[in-house]
């Protein structure tokens, strides 16, 4: 699908809008997200093919571009800061690309938000991790990306948002969607009901370790699937981390929990077979070791001593997440099946158990490194 006529945007037209010193040829989808509708475009600049991404916005999931876009040119001009001597930086770090009148963002005819990325060559993100390298690169960018980012200037990045890794609000408002169970949809989820709640008393841990003082504040991710690094395509070297619309203060133990969620299991996210989800421990093992090669000399000895269990928490967290939009009639996560959600829920849950089953194990190796 290259005629910009035929794609649900009018990306020919939006790209005027944009300071790039080139002309449009085409453009097409691109990429596997659940929430923005993301296009890689093609242009010519003096007989040489360049390339871009631009990505509208979701408004009913991110309420203030504004300060969305704030923390995201705050945090890619500190990183291109930091990274200054690298000859190859536009690969290292994600470029925005200003619009005409200046903004970091446009605004089109219909109120819709866009943005537009320098396109990273030679490069990709995996959907399901392929080798205990690769697992290694990812987690020592995410563990890159949080260590040059602990220097940060203030003031504090905006909460994009609120009480997104709040693990007991998610959990309240789980208790609360099932209770209305607007779609009647409870009784086609039973088991998974039981399960969450049995579940519960967990879901408290790392918030009340923060607000004893114990887990500190950071700069962080918020949403560290494996697919949110982009690989190199000759040597695997994990080269950058994407997708920054989460990025905001958090708690570390909660980006690498969803690393160990989306890397050690080598299923999709919405695999249907269980027989088929489960928590490798080499891959864990990797992450361990990619993650401490750069994060270590940031990271405090509680964080380190929860990175198992951020494990078990961040996939069940998810998991509820999924079956919260479920009960309720899938109104957050793009859905392209009838009871999409409700798998993408299971395979958290099975995920869950897995790490419950080798998390002694886990705990040794954490204490090993």
């Amino acid at each position: 699908m290259s005629n910009s006529t035929q794609l649900r945007h009018d990306i020919r037209s939006l790209s005027r809008n944009f300071q790039i010193p080139a002309d449009f040829q085409s453009a097409e989808p691109y990429g596997t997200g659940h929430i923005n509708d993301t296009y890689a475009a093609t242009y010519r600049q003096g007989g040489t093919k360049i390339r871009y991404i631009h990505q509208r916005i979701n408004q009913n999931i991110f309420k203030n571009v504004m300060e969305l876009m704030e923390n995201i040119h705050r945090v890619t001009h500190h990183l291109h800061a930091k990274l200054a001597d690298r000859p190859d930086l536009t690969r290292r770090v994600l470029t925005l690309v200003p619009a005409c009148d200046g903004q970091m963002f446009y605004i089109d005819p219909q109120g819709e938000c866009w943005r537009t990325y320098v396109f990273i060559e030679d490069a990709r993100t995996y959907d399901v991790v392929e080798s205990t390298k690769q697992a290694y690169e990812a987690a020592k960018a995410f563990g890159q990306f949080q260590s040059l980012l602990a220097d940060l200037s203030a003031p504090r990045l905006h909460d994009t948002i609120p009480d997104f890794h709040n693990t007991p609000k998610r959990f309240a408002a789980l208790e609360k969607t099932l209770e209305a169970d607007v779609a009647n949809r409870a009784k086609l989820a039973r088991a998974e009901i039981d399960f969450a709640l049995n579940r519960k008393p967990i879901t408290s841990r790392l918030i009340d370790l923060q607000s004893q003082g114990v887990l500190p504040e950071r700069v962080t991710h918020n949403d560290t699937k494996f697919n949110n690094v982009m690989l190199d395509d000759t040597t695997q070297e994990g080269l950058c981390v994407i997708d920054l619309d989460t990025v905001m203060p958090g708690l570390a133990l909660h980006d690498f929990g969803d690393m160990v969620r989306t890397t050690t299991s080598p299923a999709l996210e919405d695999e249907k077979d269980l027989s088929k989800v489960c928590m490798q421990f080499p891959m864990f093992e990797a992450l361990v070791r990619g993650y401490l090669a750069t994060a270590d000399d940031v990271l405090n000895e509680a964080e380190k001593q929860h990175l198992a269990f951020s494990g078990k928490l961040i996939s069940f967290e998810i998991g509820i997440r999924f079956l919260a939009d479920f009960l309720t009639g899938d109104v957050y996560f793009k859905v392209h099946r009838d009871g999409h959600n409700l798998d993408r829920c299971r395979t958290q849950f099975k995920l869950v158990e897995s790490i419950e089953t080798q998390e002694e194990k886990m705990n040794r190796l954490v204490e090993s490194c």
